[in-house]
């Protein structure tokens, strides 16, 4: 079943590899996290790769987490190697990649599409999903509203 809005953040466990280093619960914990679904054979993904750098950089100076997952769409894409070297090179990735060879992040997202984005809140629940190359006004208006969010000890205050 498809993520609904509130859903919390599904495991990050089972990638086959972990580019830029692999984050831990405790490393995301308290922070916002746009999850980012891509693929090497998704013209579309490398199509837009600098505006998602962009909100991984404009908006991890202010608490953001950007995660990318690789989601290989056939057999020829689960050369972890070329991947890493797509990640690395032509997608200039510096944010924790997945390389979710065997589909064990993408299903628990029930993922469909490439790219996709997930945006969690601070406490981890979906407040934004968007698939495709359109719409990345709707994308930023929703990491604006969710940074925006006050965290668990401002709210107590």
């Amino acid at each position: 079943m498809p993520l609904r809005m509130r859903s919390p953040l599904p495991s990050l466990e089972g990638a086959a590899r972990w580019i830029n280093g692999e984050p831990s619960a405790e490393e995301l914990r308290g922070f916002p996290v746009m999850v980012h679904f891509w693929s090497i054979s998704c013209y579309i993904c490398h199509n837009v790769v600098d505006q998602v750098n962009g909100w991984r950089d404009r908006f991890g100076a202010r608490g953001l987490v950007t995660i990318s997952v690789h989601q290989p769409r056939s057999p020829e894409e689960l050369d972890a190697a070329k991947v890493a070297a797509d990640a690395l090179e032509a997608m200039k990735m510096t944010q924790p990649c997945a390389i979710d060879n065997d589909h064990a992040i993408v299903e628990r997202f029930a993922n469909q599409f490439v790219p996709a984005y997930y945006i969690f809140n601070r406490k981890h629940e979906l407040r934004h999903f968007q698939a495709g190359d359109k719409g990345y006004d709707r994308i930023e208006a929703a990491l604006e509203r969710t940074i925006a969010e006050p965290a668990e000890d401002e709210v107590l205050q």
